[in-house]
Formats: C-alpha cells, sequence, structure tokens
C-alpha cells in the first residue's frame, strides 16, 4: 500500500508546479517518505521535486514506457515511502495529439488508482469555478477528484465567494493560495530554468512553496485523500530482471544470471551531468548498472578529462545553447570526446548531446565528431515520436521500434548523416539523427525503462 496523489489542474499554467512541489515539501518536512513522480516526459519539473524530497524524481509516461509500465514504475519508485505525490501534465485530460487518453494525467491515475486533486487558477472567476469543477469531476467517472485546490486567491472575499460556490458541487476544497511571488520559478525558451543552475534560489522557493502549502492548504485531510487510495496489485518494476541481453547475446548481471557468466570487468560508462546537461531519467542509471556499468557522472563545463577508464559515454539532454562558449573553452574535454569517438567507443547522445557532438553551436566550435552544424532557432519542436531505428547502432539493431520526445528550439544541418538514426512518422515521415562508428546522436530522447535491452545492448558493446 502506497498512499499517492495525483495533483492535476484544469490547464497548464495553473500552478500544478508549485502546488505539487509545495505538497512534497510539506510533507518531507513533517518526517515522511515522500516519493516525488511527475506525468509525462518532463525532465526540468523533476528536479524541483527532488529538491524538496530528497529523492530522485520519477517520470511515469505511459506514451515511451506502455500503460502497463506505469503502476510497476511508480512502486519501484516509491518503495518504502509513506507517501508519493504525482504531478500531472497540462490540462486534466490532455494526452498525445490524436491518441485519446494515451499519456494524460487522467489516464496515469486511473491506472494507479490514486485520488486526483484539481489546482484551479481562481484568479478571474468566482461562481464559475463551480461549473469548472463539477464539469472536469464529472467527464470520466472513473477518475476520483477527491478536492480542488484554489490558487491564486485575491483576497478574503473573494475566497468567500469560490468556497459558496464550491459547496454546491460536492468537491471539498482542500487549499486556498494567495497570490506569492517569492514561490515562483522563472521560466525561458523550454520551461522553467533548472535546478542545477539556480541552485541556491531553488532552494528558497521550494521553501517558500512549502510554507505557502503549509499556510493555506489542509495537510490532515490531503493524507487521508491519500490514504484511501487502494492497494496496487501488481509487481514493481526491477532493472535487474529488466535488463537482459544485448543483441550478441552474452549475459549481463541480472538477478537470475549465473555469477560465472557476468562480465568479470565492470565498463565505465562516463555520463555527462552538470548545469548543461540536466536532462536525464533514473531509470537510465539504474539499467546501465544493473547490465554491469560502473556509472560516473561528470560535468563538461568544468571537467577537463573523462572519467578515467571511461570505455562508453552517455550525453543526455539538457540546455548547452546556454552554455556554449563555456563548452567550447574546454578544449582539453572537446579533444578527449572527439578522441574516444574516434576509438570507436560506444557514445549515446541525445539532443543537447547531438549538439555537443556536432562541429558548431551557434559559432562556438564543439566537439567536431559529426560533420554537421547547430543553431539556435525561433520554432519549437515539440512532441512524442513513433521512432525505427534506420541503421545498426550500439543502442538498437537497424529496424528496432522504439517511441521518444522531442523537445528544442535548435536546429542542425544537416538533419541526418549519411548512416541515420531513426525514421520518424509523425509529424511528418523524416529520417534524423546520426550512426558513426560507435555512436549514435539523435534529437529524440528515449525512456529505457521501455526498452531495456537499449541499456544492455550499450553496456554490451562498452564490454
Amino acid at each position: 500500500m502506497v498512499a499517492r496523489l495525483v495533483i492535476a489542474a484544469p490547464s497548464s499554467g495553473a500552478g500544478k508546479t508549485t502546488v505539487a512541489t509545495g505538497l512534497m515539501a510539506a510533507f518531507a518536512g513533517r518526517g515522511l517518505a515522500v516519493s516525488p513522480h511527475k506525468v509525462g516526459p518532463d525532465y526540468i519539473d523533476p528536479g524541483y521535486h527532488a529538491l524538496a524530497t530528497g529523492r530522485p524524481g520519477r517520470n511515469l509516461d505511459a506514451y515511451m514506457c506502455g500503460t502497463g509500465l506505469v503502476a510497476p514504475l511508480f512502486l519501484h519508485g516509491s518503495r518504502g515511502c509513506d507517501l508519493a505525490v504525482v504531478e500531472g501534465v497540462m490540462g486534466l485530460y490532455d494526452g498525445a495529439a490524436d491518441q485519446g487518453e494515451l499519456a494524460s494525467t487522467a489516464q496515469v491515475a486511473k491506472l494507479l488508482k490514486a485520488p486526483v486533486v484539481l489546482v484551479v487558477d481562481a484568479s478571474s472567476q468566482s461562481r464559475s469555478v463551480a461549473a469548472l469543477v463539477h464539469g472536469f469531476a464529472s467527464w470520466d467517472p472513473e477518475v476520483r477528484i477527491g478536492g480542488v485546490i484554489l490558487n491564486k486567491v485575491a483576497s478574503d472575499r473573494h475566497e468567500h465567494l469560490l468556497r459558496e460556490a464550491l459547496g454546491e458541487s460536492g468537491v471539498p476544497v482542500l487549499g486556498v493560495l494567495r497570490r506569492a511571488p517569492a514561490v515562483a520559478t522563472p521560466s525561458r525558451h523550454l520551461g522553467l530554468v533548472p535546478v542545477a543552475e539556480r541552485q541556491a534560489q531553488a532552494v528558497e522557493a521550494v521553501a517558500a512553496q512549502a510554507e505557502q502549502v503549509r499556510q493555506g492548504c489542509d495537510l490532515d485531510a490531503l493524507m487521508a485523500l491519500a490514504q484511501s487510495a487502494p492497494e496496487l496489485r501488481c509487481t514493481p518494476w526491477v532493472p535487474e530482471v529488466d535488463g537482459r541481453l544485448h543483441a550478441g547475446g552474452r549475459v549481463v548481471p541480472t538477478r537470475s544470471a549465473p555469477a560465472e557468466r557476468m562480465p568479470t570487468t565492470r565498463p565505465v560508462v562516463a555520463v555527462a551531468g552538470g548545469a548543461a546537461f540536466t536532462f536525464s531519467y533514473a531509470e537510465h542509471t539504474e539499467l546501465l548498472q544493473a547490465a554491469g556499468a560502473e556509472v560516473v557522472t561528470f560535468d563538461p563545463l568544468r571537467d577537463e578529462a573523462l572519467p578515467e577508464g571511461t570505455s562508453g559515454l552517455v550525453i543526455g539532454g539538457g540546455f548547452p545553447e546556454m552554455y556554449g562558449e563555456q563548452l567550447s573553452a574546454n578544449e582539453p574535454l572537446r579533444k578527449a570526446v572527439a578522441e574516444l569517438a574516434a576509438s570507436g567507443a560506444p557514445i549515446a547522445a541525445e539532443c543537447a548531446g547531438l549538439l555537443y557532438l556536432a562541429r558548431s553551436l551557434d559559432g562556438h566550435p564543439m566537439c567536431g565528431v559529426l560533420d554537421a552544424d547547430a543553431r539556435m532557432s525561433e520554432r519549437l519542436t515539440l512532441g512524442y515520436r513513433d521512432a525505427v531505428a534506420v541503421s545498426d547502432s550500439v543502442l538498437a539493431p537497424a529496424g528496432a521500434r522504439l517511441r521518444g520526445h522531442e523537445f528544442h528550439r535548435t536546429v542542425i544541418e544537416p538533419g541526418a548523416g549519411p548512416l541515420a538514426a531513426w525514421g520518424l512518422r509523425q509529424p511528418e515521415r523524416r529520417v534524423e539523427g546520426f550512426v558513426q562508428g560507435g555512436v549514435h546522436a539523435s534529437y529524440v530522447h528515449t525512456h529505457w525503462a521501455g526498452s531495456p535491452e537499449v541499456a544492455a545492448r550499450f553496456v554490451g558493446h562498452c564490454a
């Protein structure tokens, strides 16, 4: 049994992240072990969740991982916790484009059998709030809206009008929050500024959010609602079981693999981190470790060499466009990455990693592994992707199908190498990315929990 709440809203911008993070921090402040989760592919919000709880923020993505893994991944992340708080994505019923409820907060709430708390921006309404809440509560009878938190309430008089109206809706008011500039988190071209870029200010903001929630929400009632969730009858996801064999058939460490068949040495996989490369899923490291790798994090902004003994490199997403000059100035590391790629070592690069491997980014020299140049763009590329591997690579054999996500305001020219990484079917048919020796570089983010053979194959090539 895991007590749990899903924090949702009628639309983006209502204050889900502020409320969810504040609740996590407020309950953690009571001495509870709180498990933080985020619906969808977002990398930034989980950073604030981790700051609030002291535990890794984890994503629950029904599109990339499949509906069958949502509850097992949730149980894996929340093991040993007193409470789990799940922040939704967009509006409660918004999901993958043209896919019905798939990947929506509502679908995840149903898969978790979790009560929903609806965060409503009440700044421009009074009695109409009852009609809005009634509509959301009655739209899908399988979604249980257990209460509402009113956000951006202007005054005591405004609060009285809202409570009076909602008294007829049958949905209890579990919190009322006033406008509070101290809880705000700055945004830019891809959403909130990550925690890694504003650590001290982020700590202050999370503390302010926790205090606002403590003052304005009925934490006892919210906990009682969370404890009303029924038991989830499924097995937690276990990376040691799910990361099994790489394509060559060599056994990698799993719970069931005999010790004598495991690799005798653990290949070192270097994973880029720091302020420029903040996008990663906790399960990726867990799968790499389960497949036999020793995972070592390094910071391309600060470290002038790759970790000792590096035999594979993972460079995930982030904001290299904000740090182009500093990344370029670290010439020793750029040369080390280029030499590693020239040796044929496995390198997996997603989005920010793709840009870092390019010849240049906004005119700043990068690693020069790829014969391509990248630059900022006015156009936002955003959406889920159904991908097919075009070429054999260290991540997947040609023809393998994965689901992923694109999210960037940059372009790279050319968009694909002589050997492309993926063929995409939507929103238009195209090939993209680069497969070059041991390098697999692409704009497409993937969640390896949905395809654990990717991590096992990668570590197999490293070994």
